[in-house]
């Protein structure tokens, strides 16, 4: 259920705003996005995630492991191999991230207008 008072939704413990402070960001979602359809290494990431600088998926990934989200698995072999895939916490994740794209999709032409209001001087 959804406190009415606006004083516990914006403080710092409030579920809702944990939850955007953890997904609310410019490239976690399409990390996720990518992950939801299995383990993936560092340069599919680069690869399929157009804009994204090196420094912030590095970040990214780096943030989603220490929260949880992502387990990331070195193995011991020259050169080295690091592989990403999401938690079962991270798995959770998936159907209200897929619900927002599946909305995304669905409202692309407003959106469209919104990010070229956007760009405007």
């Amino acid at each position: 259920m959804v406190p009415k008072d606006n004083q516990t939704l914006l403080a710092a413990d409030c579920p809702m705003r944990q939850m955007l402070d953890l997904v609310g960001d410019k490239w976690t979602p399409p990390v996720l996005y990518l992950l939801s359809s299995g383990t993936k290494r560092y340069t599919e990431f680069q690869r399929q995630i157009p804009g994204v600088s090196k420094k912030m998926l590095t970040q990214t990934l780096r943030r989603l492991e220490s929260a949880g989200v992502v387990q990331r698995t070195v193995y011991p072999v020259v050169p080295p191999k690091v592989e990403y895939k999401l938690t079962p916490f991270g798995e959770k994740l998936i159907e209200p991230i897929a619900a927002l794209a599946d909305w995304a999709w669905q409202h692309q032409e407003e959106l469209k207008l919104v990010y070229e209001r956007q760009q405007m001087p």
